[in-house]
């Protein structure tokens, strides 16, 4: 069997030209164009490419046989050999067959944007199970595609587009390729059995679930680590964190919650990846609250949010109980957006190196999960009743009056809207 090349170490650095094709749908699509360009750029840099140029064309469709036009294939060459490129990176997906085409008209390598940002996975994912997810999405991705990597696969040196499940597993044939996706299938099934025994235990404790979520470097993993002192990695990068981290997170009141701090997601994020990932991220969709962090900074601030807003609803997380975190406010200067956000209900602007701001989120996050302070009169004999309270929320108060139990209580949100209607019967006042 002839040895992969996918972990081959190389010092040849991927030279690569971009590609965008923009046709009607693209524009009317959402998204910028040009700002997934930009975004392209820092992805391929991400991955550890030399980008040497782009190029854009505008066209009414997509040419079935090499995605561009043939004229834009013959532009594309010459520019290839000016350059020097060894890569053509697609800011779209690309079918088998137009992969094929490319790679005998061009004879580069060719990646889309889909297979660059799983390749980017590979490199980042760490625990056994980042590891499993990843290969899961390249395999699902590759499959179909398999007629129309040849050269991906044998040509020498690796690089991007050629990290994870192996050369060897790619050239076997597509039943066994089948058979080992579903032995990641049931394998990530396991995964999603223990992390809802553990979700139910601490729901079974009382301990509340908050959950980051946002754009790819909105500053999610700094925010972890600034409120919960983690030790996670930090870097001014793209999918700088892969595998989930969960610290806990001391509230004003002395109470804690569990922060879990989740993949970044980005415009086009792959199908295969959410899919391959849906364990991971099903801890947004069991969160008592939703932080949504959002770069203050970035000139596509909106058009991230709508990203954001458009996969927690593929993910069935969209009518969670949410924040809106605006952070890096001390990046907001003449070269940013010239309006910070407002604090408002449901909105907080921050920065993360702020400890007042910090303080301030740390009680925006109290007072979304505390609910009233109601005070009951329960039969002191309803012992049933009394313990239903305590785990009902925080007894603030306790006294006896005659043959009645009094208890002022600051109740947590979720647990009185699933047991209130047992005690609500016995409400004196609020």
């Amino acid at each position: 069997m002839r040895q992969t090349t996918y972990d081959t170490d190389t010092d040849l650095q991927d030279r690569a030209i971009l590609v965008s094709l923009v046709t009607p749908n693209v524009k009317r699509g959402p998204g910028d164009p040009e700002h997934s360009l930009r975004e392209l750029v820092s992805l391929a840099e991400t991955a550890g490419v030399d980008v040497l140029t782009s190029m854009t064309q505008n066209k009414e469709k997509v040419d079935t046989k090499w995605f561009i036009g043939k004229g834009k294939v013959e532009e594309l060459r010459a520019a290839a050999e000016e350059w020097g490129a060894t890569t053509a990176i697609f800011d779209q997906e690309l079918s088998g067959a137009q992969v094929r085409n490319l790679e005998e008209s061009l004879d580069l390598k060719i990646i889309d944007r889909t297979q660059l940002i799983l390749d980017i996975f590979a490199q980042r994912a760490k625990t056994r199970e980042g590891i499993i997810q990843v290969e899961l999405a390249q395999l699902s991705y590759l499959l179909p595609r398999l007629s129309g990597h040849g050269k991906n696969l044998s040509r020498l040196g690796g690089g991007i587009g050629t990290r994870g499940p192996g050369e060897s597993k790619l050239e076997t044939d597509r039943r066994h390729i089948r058979e080992r996706i579903t032995d990641l299938k049931h394998t990530l099934e396991e995964v999603v059995r223990h992390r809802t025994l553990h979700r139910e235990r601490r729901r079974k404790a009382g301990v509340q679930q908050v959950a980051l979520v946002g754009y790819t470097n909105a500053g999610k993993s700094t925010l972890l680590r600034e409120l919960t002192q983690a030790d996670v990695y930090v870097e001014n990068q793209l999918f700088a964190t892969l595998d989930p981290t969960s610290r806990n997170l001391r509230l004003p009141s002395g109470n804690e919650v569990v922060l879990t701090d989740t993949v970044g997601f980005i415009q086009n994020l792959p199908h295969d990846l959410i899919a391959a990932f849906r364990a991971t991220l099903e801890e947004v969709c069991e969160a008592d609250l939703v932080l949504h962090i959002i770069d203050s900074a970035s000139e596509m601030r909106e058009e991230q949010i709508a990203v954001v807003d458009r996969i927690l609803g593929e993910l069935g997380a969209a009518g969670k109980p949410q924040l809106l975190i605006y952070n890096k406010i001390d990046l907001c200067g003449l070269n940013g957006p010239q309006l910070i956000p407002a604090n408002g209900p449901g909105t907080l602007a921050i920065s993360a190196y702020n400890g007042h701001d910090l303080e301030r989120l740390r009680q925006a996050v109290q007072d979304k999960l505390v609910g009233d302070t109601l005070t009951f009169v329960l039969p002191a004999e309803r012992g049933d009743l009394i313990a239903l309270a305590y785990r009902t929320g925080e007894v603030l108060e306790q006294s006896v009056d005659g043959d009645d139990m009094v208890l002022k209580v600051q109740l947590n949100k979720q647990d009185y809207e699933v047991h209130g209607h047992k005690l609500a019967a016995y409400v004196l006042r609020r």
